[in-house]
């Protein structure tokens, strides 16, 4: 049932509006969270649920439409066309209590609505926890074929406020730069971690990836207290409490912060490798295995900062 197919079932409704709030999936799509969905579940008050029997006509008339329960007073809600319809906080903490597999794209598509509208979510949750020394940890240059891969983290203070901060992949040099200098401003601490290529041909660049996180979670440590890691996407075996986040750069802004200071970091870092070995043109390509780099590197050959466990780098040398 899409938003229009749900509006008419609920407007032919032989029941009290104030006595039942839509929830679950058919909320979602009432608030165009998701188009569509296979039923309306309506929590009842107990007053009405109780009239509601099984042998009622009126459970009779609807039961093939709708589903119905009692968990009205655990349900916040927001006011739609005079309806009540599930808060989208609320419903989330719902469908995770439920864990079913049923709802597993649902949880994600609607945790990424509510992160994309307040990227803050994450944190508020552990700061009602009591917990304040918040960190986030990102990484940049997992992918190039040249230069290291670089982890950042840092921990915000409550009140941090950047209008416009989010994943650094999204954002322009000029705005990545502006927030760069800005959040070293105002973080109660940052730190970096950078792995060379060499010891990304030695480990793998995803243990390297891990050790630059690390590394980055370290030199953090050195200028404040961490309570609580919050990683994008990559586990890590911390003796911190930690929580690994798909898609965190963007629905966390703690996460986001480190996603820019990582960035700029490599980016700078590639700037000097350029300044040496500018036909390899890195201050555009930023070592990553363009066209114009695999040209390059057939014309000019490798350098040391090539990593030379990936594939086009290692071809090239098994051809020498």
């Amino acid at each position: 049932m899409n938003k229009e197919e749900i509006i008419n079932k609920l407007n032919n409704l032989n029941i009290n509006k104030d006595s039942y709030i839509v929830n679950l999936e058919a909320s979602l799509v009432l608030q165009g969270v998701i188009p569509k969905c296979n039923n309306i579940f309506l929590s009842l008050d107990n007053n009405t649920y109780d009239k509601l029997d099984y042998q009622s006509d009126l459970f009779n008339k609807y039961k093939d439409e709708f589903i119905f329960s009692t968990n009205y007073n655990n349900i916040k809600h927001i006011s739609y066309n005079d309806y009540k319809v599930g808060d989208l906080s609320s419903i989330l903490d719902i469908l995770e209590s439920i864990n079913s597999k049923e709802y597993k794209d649902t949880i994600k598509k609607l945790d990424l609505y509510l992160c994309l509208k307040d990227n803050y979510r994450y944190e508020r949750k552990l700061r009602k926890n009591n917990i304040n020394f918040i960190a986030g940890v990102d990484e940049v240059g997992r992918g190039p074929l040249v230069g290291p891969v670089v982890a950042a983290c840092c921990v915000l203070p409550e009140k941090f406020n950047l209008d416009g901060l989010t994943d650094s992949k999204k954002l322009s040099e000029k705005k990545r730069n502006y927030f760069y200098e800005e959040i070293k401003k105002q973080a109660l601490g940052y730190g970096i971690g950078i792995i060379s290529p060499k010891v990304i041909d030695e480990i793998n660049i995803y243990e390297a990836t891990k050790l630059a996180m690390k590394e980055a979670i370290n030199n953090c440590l050195k200028m404040c207290n961490i309570e609580h890691v919050l990683i994008d996407a990559m586990p890590l075996c911390l003796d911190i409490p930690t929580t690994s986040i798909i898609k965190g750069d963007i629905k966390s802004i703690t996460i986001s912060a480190a996603s820019v200071l990582a960035k700029v970091t490599r980016d700078n870092m590639m700037y000097e490798i350029d300044k040496l070995h500018p036909e390899y043109n890195f201050k555009s390509n930023k070592g990553y295995p363009t066209k114009e780099h695999m040209e390059a590197i057939s014309k000019y050959g490798i350098l040391d900062e090539h990593r030379r466990s990936y594939s086009p780098v290692s071809n090239y040398l098994n051809k020498k």
